[in-house]
């Protein structure tokens, strides 16, 4: 839908992901103070931003396999997991240059993630849910036993470097982390809108109908564990070259619940509620963080343990909250508000 007296004239501009002058204004506004952000705004924002960034890239990755496939997975901060330890293994152990370990990284996620999900030809819904929770552990237990890995002591990931220069800060680390969470968004959002995409929404909506229309539930299906656990390494290469250290305790199965959180949040099917959903619910983390020493105050008899809890306890309201009056998400929101200013002046 256009806003009112705009049409399109060819079939280039009606399947442009950005169609009209206004929507032209407003990307490269944001793109503009998005990137030179990192010139006036404050350290701890950059950082924030970076953390979203990188998490905004692995739940995109989620969002094609659940949300468009319909595969669930508990398993997607495994695959964060692979590609964060693969890229320090390769640069601080084999010498290998952080751009070409970047796209290895998620390739191996990618290949690991097939293997894995594998199972998902014979099995759906909750029973493939605990399969991907059972490869969660799995590869915990293999990184902490694991000599190359660095075991229980972690690994160290060098900076990355462009021709002597070294991008060992947040600052600089914010213009790689930003613009790949930029060609990531980028891919997804024209991936969902091409023909694997569509084949991915009908495996989603009826398999057995999908496949009776020709759809190869064995290609597409192991085709979207690979995509998903390509965009899961890329963002855990981002990740530990942003730390600079790895270690398994960094990628807890809590992640892979907040993850799938973020999605409900932030709408299933959607690319831009991968953005809705990441921002709302680390910014709900980033506020109980800070009001946990305040509780703590309030209530000193009582120790940490309201404050510890309170995360988890907010966190679970908003889930269902959102599953009982929204369940589309904050996407759907958006959807409406779109739809109610491009039919202004008449009513929606």
């Amino acid at each position: 839908m256009l806003p009112c007296g705009t049409f399109n004239q060819d079939y280039g501009r009606d399947t442009a992901v950005i169609r009209t002058r206004l929507q032209w204004i407003i990307t490269i506004l944001a793109l503009v103070v998005l990137l030179t952000f990192p010139l006036y705004g404050d350290h701890y924002f950059i950082g924030l931003i970076n953390k979203m960034s990188i998490t905004i890239v692995a739940v995109l990755g989620l969002q094609l396999m659940m949300g468009y496939c319909g595969l669930i997975s508990f398993g997607q901060v495994a695959f964060v997991a692979i590609g964060a330890f693969t890229s320090a293994i390769l640069t601080s152990t084999y010498g290998w240059p952080f751009w070409l370990a970047l796209p290895v990284s998620g390739i191996v996620a990618g290949v690991i993630g097939v293997l894995g999900g594998t199972p998902a030809l014979r099995i759906k819904g909750f029973y493939l849910a605990l399969a991907t929770l059972a490869i969660h552990y799995i590869v915990a237990w293999l990184i902490l036993h694991m000599k190359i890995t660095g075991g229980v002591v972690g690994l160290h990931a060098p900076a990355p470097t462009v021709f002597g220069f070294a991008f060992d800060t947040d600052e600089t680390m914010y213009y790689i982390v930003v613009p790949m969470m930029l060609l990531m968004t980028y891919f997804a959002k024209n991936l969902a809108r091409s023909r694997i995409g569509r084949a991915f929404v009908a495996i989603r909506d009826n398999d057995l109908a999908a496949s009776v229309m020709g759809i190869s539930l064995f290609y597409y299906k192991l085709l979207g564990f690979f995509i998903g656990c390509f965009f899961a390494g890329i963002a855990g290469s981002l990740f530990a070259h942003w730390m600079q250290f790895v270690h398994v305790e960094q990628f807890p199965l809590a992640d892979a619940v907040f993850y799938i959180g973020m999605l409900i949040v932030g709408g299933l099917g959607t690319i831009v509620g991968v953005f809705f959903g990441t921002v709302f619910i680390s910014l709900l983390i980033e506020a109980v963080t800070f009001a946990s020493p305040t509780l703590t105050g309030w209530f000193p008899a009582l120790g940490i343990a309201p404050a510890a809890a309170l995360g988890a306890s907010a966190f679970g309201v908003i889930i269902v909250l959102f599953l009982i009056f929204e369940p589309r998400g904050l996407a759907h929101r958006w959807s409406i508000f779109k739809a109610s200013y491009r039919l202004f002046p008449f009513a929606y």
